[in-house]
């Protein structure tokens, strides 16, 4: 038999920040020395984010993240409004500044942990069906999904657009990760099911030294 696990996210250090979020900013986080976390940068700001600034021209877009290569830094200087932080001690302050955490990935790997730290946020997210792969979230409930760039850049818009909608989502995310997949909740599940494994095999133990008498 087995039992999976999901990740979990601290809902106490993540979570909803009271003051209000910078105007049409977007926010990205993770680590930028990772392959799918760079190629999703640069496939948003090639083939997203121009069809975004047609409608809202100024638009932002902070990456934040560790040890951004040569060729993003190179990007981001021939950008407008395109920041990246590199490695910074805490990211809850960048989150809470962004109106909408995006997640553009096109390469699957790792955990998604991401997401579930912005929905903790009570963020809205859009993201594409990949970055949010594994993960049990509903579209336009606790998300947007999105797999190309004009339905991505029109997430992103019609939510910079409709504040009621954001606030909406985000607190459904919110809701989710709490009730399901925070710590506390995680670590239950795993001792639940430690301790089903250790009873059945006392049990099985108990019967094979019957069985022996």
């Amino acid at each position: 038999k087995i039992t999976v696990i999901p990740t979990g996210v601290d809902v106490e250090y993540f979570k909803p920040n009271p003051e209000p979020a910078a105007p049409h900013s977007l926010v990205f986080t993770g680590s930028m020395d990772w392959l799918p976390n760079e190629d999703a940068i640069f496939y948003f700001v090639k083939e997203i984010l121009p069809l975004i600034r047609q409608q809202v021209p100024g638009i932002s877009l902070c990456v934040v993240g560790r040890k951004p290569s040569p060729r993003l830094q190179q990007l981001a200087a021939t950008e407008t409004n395109i920041k990246l932080t590199g490695w910074v001690e805490d990211i809850r302050p960048f989150m809470a500044r962004g109106s909408i955490c995006i997640v553009p990935l096109r390469i699957g790997g790792g955990t998604r942990l991401k997401i579930f730290e912005a929905m903790a946020m009570a963020k809205p997210v859009v993201s594409t069906s990949i970055g949010s792969e594994g993960l049990p979230v509903r579209d336009s409930e606790h998300l947007l999904l999105a797999d190309d760039p004009s339905k991505f850049a029109d997430a992103v818009i019609t939510l910079l657009r409709d504040s009621e909608r954001r606030t909406r989502i985000g607190l459904a995310a919110r809701q989710l990760v709490e009730q399901n997949y925070s710590w506390a909740q995680v670590a239950n599940r795993l001792a639940a099911n430690l301790d089903d494994v250790v009873t059945k095999s006392n049990l099985q133990n108990s019967l094979v030294a019957v069985t022996a008498r």
